[in-house]
């Protein structure tokens, strides 16, 4: 049977929790089984006390939390099991990223945002729109949950196909330009990495109202400055992901203390901007 569903959190909801916590922090629970503390236990159950020590130490400064499924899938049956767990373990009125970057055809992508929005009650999933409309348009039947769209992420690979020329502009804003017609600002996000951020300005003419999903502040050395400078719009619309500077901001017993002690950092910068 399904897991119980969390509460819908609609655009005027998420844009609330950023302005009273005063943050704009994704917390990116991508738990490494091989680099969790090694005195939990480097199993099923040890990822499980590290989540869920991590989520009460952060939970406070963060809007939301994104698990990539990679890591649990890794695991097998006990993976899948140990995100329906962890899901159990964030509050329901923060908002929860499957970072699965699934996108396949029509019947296809039905089934994973069943798998992901209703077996697995998350808010959102990553998806990879690269075979057009027809496999993006599944994840947004559902209401009050967000498609998030890869729009230019932050990998080397980036110039292979994304920053290319097509016409009289590069592929990925023609990718965003023409997918923004799918949805609208309720119900669909794009991924934009960090270290990307003098292409915020541009990529915000095409969609100054979508909320951006930003990985790569932190431990791949993005600026949280820069990407609030060209990134955000009226409502903050970004949500910056730092998933290893947190998580593995300690390898000892403190590891949760300091994970807590880094989010609230940024918090504390991010109070600046939005």
């Amino acid at each position: 049977m399904p897991t119980q569903k969390k509460c819908i959190l609609n655009r005027t909801a998420l844009i609330q929790a950023i302005s009273s916590k005063k943050s704009f922090l994704c917390v990116g629970l991508d738990t490494d089984i091989n680099k969790i503390p090694a005195h939990l236990g480097r199993n099923p159950e040890g990822v499980l006390a590290f989540n869920k020590a991590i989520i009460e130490a952060t939970h406070e400064y963060a809007v939301s939390y994104k698990l990539n499924t990679a890591f649990y899938e890794t695991l097998g049956a006990e993976g899948w099991h140990l995100m329906e767990e962890t899901l159990k373990l964030i509050p329901e009125n923060i908002f929860t990223i499957a970072d699965a970057k699934r996108g396949d055809i029509g019947n296809t992508s039905s089934m994973y945002a069943r798998a992901f929005f209703e077996r697995l009650p998350f808010h959102s999933i990553t998806i990879n729109p690269y075979m057009g409309s027809d496999s993006v348009q599944p994840f947004l039947e559902f209401d009050g949950k967000w498609a998030i769209l890869l729009g230019l992420t932050s990998n080397k690979g980036a110039q292979d196909f994304q920053m290319q020329q097509s016409g009289d502009e590069e592929v990925y804003k023609k990718v965003i330009r023409t997918s923004a017609q799918w949805g609208d600002a309720s119900n669909m996000m794009y991924v934009v990495g960090a270290t990307k951020a003098e292409y915020l300005s541009e990529i915000r003419q095409i969609i100054p109202d979508h909320f951006l999903l930003v990985p790569g502040v932190g431990a791949q050395g993005g600026s949280l400055e820069e990407v609030a400078k060209h990134g955000a719009n009226k409502d903050c619309g970004l949500l910056i992901n730092a998933s290893r500077s947190i998580l593995y901001a300690a390898s000892d017993e403190s590891f949760a203390e300091k994970a807590g002690e880094e989010a609230f950092r940024m918090q504390q910068e991010m109070r600046n901007f939005c």
